[in-house]
């Protein structure tokens, strides 16, 4: 494999602190996807045709092995142009720098397991190796956790957090999308001084989060004008988002569907034990490529965040009640995602980490 090391000028600044000396930048990435015909696979596809530094070599199917990719995804016409193979994780390692893994919950567990075992470095945009506690798996998941050996070595990656750890990672587990629409705006403030009452998460989802498989629920008559919430007090995102909050708070998260295609909106409430300014705390991200803090009185939109991504929040204090109320808006398949499956692949790699990411919203 071809790769240079590029040395910084000293004059030039930098925005990344670790990746700041001897960055060893790879000329091009040979990668394969496990589960391309999925919308978060599709979106890799979509990231990774328009990536200077990517190369899609190989993508693993079981429902459409042997057929040429761009008939069953015509949407890639031109674009990438191979067939789609049966799963066969020694050959992946042996053809790949990385191999994504976009499989439904529960189901990464073996793939993962077998490409880590052929020697594969692995990003997971499943959920399956998110959680480190075992039990708190299997009580949201509803199933037995096969590949438990593996949790230590998986990086969660959420990037801004994790970014010295993703460098060198050999297995990520990519957030999933709606712990990252509350962790962003959350995460800098767990040493703020906030009540130990829950803290109140609604979050807005369009239709495509719930992934591509047919379901009633989900069906266009169903969905068409109407707006719904889901899986209280029980969806799996809770531990997860409790675990990268670092259990310095417990969350009462509500998740609903709206008739959207993609994007969600989250509201946050908390209280303030003492009066504070989140924008000390939320400096920690002026640097960050793909966070826009948009500050007081300033409220996100899911259309200025539509096929990018960015996590725009903004925030309001309610005067009356004391409640701090916190907005962000992210799209679901890219930023809560895709991209940033994509962004910790450049770290991974040594390249800049925006590399092939640099899309403004899609609006109209």
């Amino acid at each position: 494999m071809a790769f240079h090391v590029v040395m910084h000028p000293p004059s030039q600044p930098f925005l990344f602190p670790c990746l700041q000396q001897h960055r060893v930048r790879y000329s091009m990435i040979k990668i394969g996807i496990v589960g391309a015909t999925g919308y978060g696979g599709r979106e890799l596809l979509r990231l990774l045709g328009g990536h200077p530094n990517a190369q899609l070599v190989a993508a693993a199917s079981t429902s459409v092995a042997g057929e040429p990719l761009p008939d069953t995804l015509p949407a890639f016409r031109k674009i990438h142009e191979l067939n789609f193979e049966s799963f066969d994780a020694d050959a992946l390692a042996r053809t790949c720098d990385v191999v994504f893994v976009g499989v439904p919950g529960k189901a990464s567990m073996a793939p993962v397991a077998a490409l880590r075992a052929a020697g594969a470095r692995v990003i997971d945009i499943g959920s399956d190796f998110r959680l480190q506690d075992i039990s708190a798996f299997e009580q949201y998941y509803k199933a037995e956790h096969t590949a438990a050996h593996l949790l230590e070595e998986a990086v969660y990656g959420l990037v801004p957090w994790y970014r010295d750890a993703l460098a060198d990672a050999q297995l990520v587990a990519v957030p999933g999308c709606y712990p990252i629409s509350a962790l962003l705006p959350l995460r800098p403030l767990i040493e703020a001084p906030v009540s130990s009452l829950p803290v109140v998460i609604d979050s807005i989802s369009g239709i495509s989060g719930a992934g591509r498989t047919p379901s009633e629920a989900f069906h266009f008559p169903e969905m068409n004008e109407n707006l719904k919430a889901y899986k209280l007090a029980v969806h799996q995102h809770i531990p997860e988002i409790e675990q990268e909050l670092l259990h310095k708070m417990t969350v009462q998260f509500t998740p609903h569907v709206a008739p959207l295609t993609r994007g969600i909106l989250t509201t946050i409430t908390l209280r303030p034990d003492a009066p504070f300014d989140p924008a000390a705390y939320y400096e920690c991200y002026q640097a960050e490529p793909f966070v826009r803090v948009l500050g007081a009185g300033t409220l996100p939109e899911v259309r200025y965040v539509r096929a990018t991504n960015f996590c725009d929040f903004g925030w309001t204090l309610d005067t009356r009640t004391g409640n701090l109320i916190i907005v962000s808006a992210i799209d679901n398949l890219m930023g809560g995602t895709a991209g940033m499956a994509v962004q910790c692949m450049n770290i991974m790699f040594g390249l800049d980490e925006s590399t092939g990411l640099r899309w403004g919203g899609m609006a109209p």
